[in-house]
């Protein structure tokens, strides 16, 4: 960890003393492992493992009360690359994972990260679960339209008639609506970020770890590689954030619209709520449990030892 930060304290335009400092306990550079990315040059990831060390930093959370799980595909090398603790789980299965993590750890701040493909193809029957119990976690999803990790695929998110190595005649399915989907599942933090904005990006990451519930975060991370330049340059124009002078985020009806809306990708906490977390539940249900008891474990053990 790195020694105690602090910023220089300017003079008081009124009395000429100086300010308060303030302090940070940690600087961004704590928060990285010291391993290389190796994603491709261009990836959109880049700009994702950034705005996590920055919200991390924003928030001031010490690295070894973090946890960050994963699945399979490019942007599940993140835990990788954060000097928290880390697992890299099998394909589609972060979020079970992750939910085992914040039930035995519930003082951890647990984040998932991973892809289109990994959290709604193999992963997707996760989703509603996860969403309906709201268990305090937030997912970073980034998609891409494509699985850049074994060189090319159909994702669930790829446009209908898209050309890949599994479509050499176009995508014949209709793509899924990340968005819209979290809607329906009734996420209680929805927020959508672009990886080439990487300060909006750092901050709807830091509100969703704020947040208190199941929140998801979706990225418009491009694949270079396999999508090229000028669909980065596509999307990165149909990227463009919600208005906040009149935009509601505690509307549902107006964040329906906003998912559905897929000629321009507005971004920005989309849809929030406040309601019991599975954690809160869980507690509320074993204190309800114990009070209404009857019997002390030992009383059940001795009824068996007296046969």
């Amino acid at each position: 960890m790195s020694q105690t930060a602090q910023m220089p304290a300017p003079a008081n335009a009124a009395s000429g003393a100086p300010q308060a400092q303030t302090e940070n306990k940690y600087c961004v550079n704590d928060y990285k492992s010291g391993l290389k990315p190796i994603w491709c040059a261009g990836c959109g990831d880049y700009g994702v493992v950034n705005a996590i060390y920055r919200a991390l930093n924003m928030l001031q959370l010490a690295p070894e009360e973090v946890a960050i799980i994963s699945g399979i595909g490019c942007s599940s090398r993140i835990p990788g690359y954060v000097s928290t603790y880390g697992f890299n789980t099998v394909h589609g299965r972060a979020i079970p994972i992750a939910s085992g993590v914040k039930m035995a750890s519930p003082e951890t701040t647990v984040i998932i990260a991973g892809g289109d493909g990994d959290g709604f193809a193999i992963g997707g029957g996760h989703m509603p679960h996860v969403a309906r119990r709201n268990t305090n976690m937030t997912y970073i999803v980034m998609d891409n339209q494509i699985y850049g990790l074994t060189k090319g695929q159909l994702s669930p998110t790829s446009e209908y008639q898209l050309k890949t190595t599994t479509t050499p005649y176009g995508s014949i399915d209709t793509p899924l609506n990340i968005v819209s989907l979290a809607l329906s599942y009734h996420v209680s933090f929805l927020a959508r970020g672009f990886a080439g904005d990487i300060n909006q990006l750092a901050d709807l990451i830091k509100q969703g770890i704020e947040h208190e519930g199941f929140s998801l975060v979706h990225v418009i991370s491009p694949c270079v590689t396999y999508r090229g330049m000028e669909y980065f340059k596509t999307m990165k124009e149909k990227c463009v954030p919600l208005p906040d002078t009149f935009y509601d985020p505690t509307d549902k009806v107006e964040a329906f619209k906003v998912a559905e809306n897929t000629k321009t990708l507005y971004t920005g906490v989309i849809f929030k709520e406040k309601r019991p977390t599975f954690n809160d539940n869980v507690t509320s249900l074993i204190y309800e449990a114990q009070k209404d008891k009857k019997y002390e474990v030992d009383d059940i053990l001795d009824q068996y030892l007296a046969r």
